[in-house]
């Protein structure tokens, strides 16, 4: 017996592993499969097994996963999407789980570092109004209080969860602090002459004061790295935490065993007055330095997405809706497909859409990185999130909310920022035997300090253990990766590169082989009719101009909406077509007034097996060696004419592609068009390597071969023909003025559509591998260096150990110093 059910709550691999051994634990199952993408179990029982036995097994393991059968998961996946103004999407900095998110703020379970909230369009909310008198009265306009009829005013928005976080260690940081000074100035009065403290009373009285002070900074303030030392030992997932824990807690530990069973200790653990030498001064300094630095990277996290946030800004909250002449300010969320706006001088475009009524210039340079304002009138596109000009104009919703382009590359900035690049792997293999092998180092050097070390020798072995366990830092070595992608991700979306994963960024940097296609890609991909031709037999230019609109009307490809726009100049009238097919690479084809058409290059006329008459052909060659192209018009079987297509090349194609052959990249420009079409464009953009003819199989063996010659290739395209071939390719750059399949299919989308934003992303990639090997550089060489050191290896020559409290205070910086160096890439140029 099987039964297939869905399961919620499930976000990566380590998901679907747990849920098939939970539910394959539950008593009679034979066999469990769980689809990660389809967010399916298949499970195979001897006898029947009520859900809620499966239910019971997922509650009880205490994750967050449900199972439901087939059908009622869309209603709570409707309900889980409508999350409550107190929730989030939160990620661990690391990447610890991939790309596992979590529905509120906490630590990480693996790391133990504090989650980080995802930013997006849906966290933004209208506006709401509250009774100053009355808080509780809340409502989504203004408008008077019910209770006291007092005006309501609009409320301060929330903080952040990351600000939350900075605001609560900074709170616990000025305890901390004021707590620990004073231990500190009592424990270094003893390098004072003659302490006058012991004049006030004697040694051991001021250990119980700093044991006292000590129990606010430990047990409060500082509470939580002791949890996640316990969580990680308790699920063997050790980290940073660990270490600081051990050490720490041994040091006050110590103390306070120390305080209340002196006699247990040997002489040279004690002092002359007879107490033993206690350490709250190191363990509450180095707690306090650690949650310094916790505080100092809560801080600096907030800079690297803040390309997300400038993003987010640009996401207006209000937009004015036209409905029976009538204008009236409605809230973003209000707004339905079809629905007029006007937009005013000055304000942001609410959502995407086509102008209606008007024309402006609009600037978009936040989504394209282009300063210069591009003139739109009645019929362009318009983005959401760019800023209207001095003009107003009306528009048409054509795509609202997450569907919006601007909420399309805040997400694919998110995705791309808790993605994993390979190079990530180094620093995962290192920091898997990092913390074990720390923690044996520490009990090599107690060891050797307390057999060979001098007086007091057990001294010396216990504080040089605990200034091993606190200088290591893995958490330096973990954010070296995603720190430096996530900056560098949220740089090129700034400048109109989307990457859409952090393996792309990192294979851009390797690419030696580039291919282009011309349509879209190399020229303008705005087509324009130039002239018809015709075989000067039955039909006339008017007759082949009709058949060609006709045919072409049931088609969306830039060349029949060019035809077909060409026609409505003309003035010519459609005929009556059916069964209308695209023939992918070729033309399409139909019938049309009860008659065989097909249009398209010589592959289509051979498909048609229409044969074209030597001087048609010659006239149309002529053309094609212009660097134009050439669709030809077969009826019922002969071919009767053709239609010119012009298409501009883009002014930055020619300067891309030498700059690119400039890096050691070897381009190849690979098109469906003909070859004299192919070698006019080719000779013109100095490129010695070019095919013609290509169908989108052509192109994919193409990437293929090249592979196999050991090449690192990047496609380039914008058409439905070049979605194999980019999702084929090592890194697939999708012309984000293309189709959506293409854009899908790609690693990397260019929001403008042009060369140029190649050798961005191929500058950007430069950057971002350097600045990642840099941080793994300054994390490696600093555990190298700072492991040995706080060991004492260096004793024996120089006389210097050193101090636990400077191994956190080192410790605590070399996270933030690596947040600091990826941050550097904002201010990277990659034009």
């Amino acid at each position: 017996m099987k039964h297939t059910y869905h399961i919620n709550g499930m976000t990566c691999n380590g998901c679907r592993n747990h849920v098939e051994q939970t539910l394959s634990k539950v008593e009679g199952v034979t066999v469990v499969s769980v689809d990660l993408e389809k967010a399916e179990a298949a499970i195979e029982m001897e006898n029947h097994i009520p859900l809620e036995k499966f239910q019971a097994a997922l509650k009880n393991d205490g994750a967050q996963y449900s199972i439901h059968t087939q059908g009622e998961h869309q209603h709570t996946a409707e309900k889980q999407t409508k999350k409550p103004k107190d929730t989030g999407t939160f990620y661990c900095p690391m990447h610890c789980e991939g790309d596992k998110t979590y529905d509120k703020p906490g630590d990480c379970p693996v790391c133990g570092m504090d989650l980080v909230e995802e930013q997006n369009v849906e966290s933004l909310s209208s506006t709401q109004y509250t009774c100053p008198m009355h808080p509780e009265i809340i409502r989504d306009e203004p408008g008077s209080c019910p209770i006291c009829g007092m005006d309501l005013v609009p409320m301060e928005p929330d903080l952040s969860a990351e600000e939350k976080t900075y605001k609560k260690l900074l709170k616990k940081l000025w305890i901390a602090a004021a707590f620990t000074l004073p231990i500190f100035l009592i424990a270094m009065s003893e390098m004072i002459p003659n302490n006058p403290l012991y004049d006030w009373m004697e040694q051991k009285n001021w250990n119980w004061i700093q044991f006292a002070l000590s129990i606010p900074v430990v047990f409060y303030a500082t509470w939580m790295f002791f949890e996640r030392a316990y969580r990680s030992i308790k699920t063997w997932n050790l980290n940073m935490f660990t270490l600081i824990g051990i050490g720490a807690g041994v040091a006050w530990l110590f103390s306070v065993f120390g305080m209340l069973l002196p006699d247990f200790f040997p002489e040279q653990f004690k002092t002359e007055s007879g107490s033993v030498h206690v350490y709250f001064e190191a363990a509450t300094v180095i707690l306090t330095l650690v949650l310094l630095g916790q505080v100092l990277e809560a801080r600096a996290h907030s800079k690297t997405n803040s390309a997300v946030k400038e993003l987010l800004k640009l996401a207006p909250n209000k937009a004015i809706l036209v409905k029976d002449g009538k204008e009236e300010e409605i809230s973003i969320d209000e707004i339905e497909l079809g629905d007029i706006l006007r937009v005013k001088p000055g304000d942001k475009i609410p959502v995407d859409g086509a102008i209606t009524e008007g024309n402006t210039s609009l600037d978009e340079s936040m989504i394209t990185g282009e300063p210069i304002p591009v003139n739109k009138s009645e019929g362009d596109k318009v983005s959401s999130g760019t800023i209207n000009g001095n003009q107003s104009f009306l528009m048409k919703a054509e795509k609202i909310g997450s569907d919006t382009l601007l909420s399309q590359i805040i997400q694919m900035v998110n995705d791309a920022s808790r993605s994993r690049a390979p190079i990530q792997n180094l620093a995962d293999k290192v920091s898997g035997y990092f913390v074990p092998v720390v923690v044996l180092i520490s009990i090599i050097t107690f060891a050797v300090w307390a057999i060979w070390g001098p007086e007091p020798a057990y001294v010396y072995a216990l504080v040089n253990a605990i200034a091993v366990l606190i200088i290591a830092c893995p958490c330096a070595l973990g954010l070296a990766t995603p720190m430096s992608v996530m900056v560098g991700v949220g740089k090129g979306a700034q400048n109109g590169v989307l990457i859409k994963s952090a393996e792309a960024l990192e294979k851009m940097d390797k690419v030696d082989t580039l291919i282009v296609d011309k349509t879209g890609t190399i020229t303008e991909g705005k087509p324009t009719v130039e002239t018809i031709g015709t075989s000067r037999g039955a039909y006339s230019e008017a007759e082949v101009l009709q058949y060609i609109v006709s045919l072409n009307q049931l088609s969306e490809h830039p060349l029949a909406e060019a035809t077909v726009a060409y026609g409505k100049q003309e003035g010519t009238e459609s005929l009556k077509a059916e069964g209308f097919s695209a023939v992918t690479g070729k033309g399409v084809e139909g019938i049309v007034n009860g008659k065989k058409v097909a249009l398209g290059n010589f592959k289509m006329m051979e498909r048609a097996k229409a044969a074209v008459p030597s001087n048609l052909k010659s006239e149309a060659q002529a053309f094609q060696k212009q660097g134009k192209t050439v669709s030809y018009l077969a009826i019922d079987g002969e071919t009767v004419g053709f239609v010119v297509i012009g298409d501009k090349i883009k002014d930055t194609s020619k300067q891309a592609i030498n700059s690119l052959q400039q890096k050691g990249i070897n381009v190849i420009m690979l098109t469906g068009d003909n070859y004299d079409t192919a070698q006019a464009v080719a000779s013109e953009l100095k490129l010695a390597d070019f095919k013609a003819g290509m169908l989108p199989e052509d192109k994919l063996k193409e990437v293929e071969k090249l592979q196999e010659n050991g090449k690192v290739v990047a496609m380039a395209g914008d058409g439905i023909n070049d979605a194999p071939a980019l999702a084929k390719s090592d890194v697939g750059i999708a012309m984000g003025t293309g189709t959506d399949v293409a854009i899908e299919s790609a690693a990397i989308t260019l929001v403008k559509g042009d060369l140029h934003g190649i050798v961005k992303a191929r500058n950007l990639s430069n950057k971002v591998m350097k600045n990642i090997k840099q941080n793994l550089f300054f994390a490696l060489v600093y555990n190298t260096l700072g492991v040995p050191i706080a060991a004492g290896v260096i004793y024996p020559f120089f006389g210097i150990l050193l101090s636990p409290m400077i191994a956190a205070a080192a410790m605590s910086f070399s996270s933030v110093s690596v947040i600091a160096n990826a941050l550097r890439l904002r201010t990277k140029k990659i034009d």
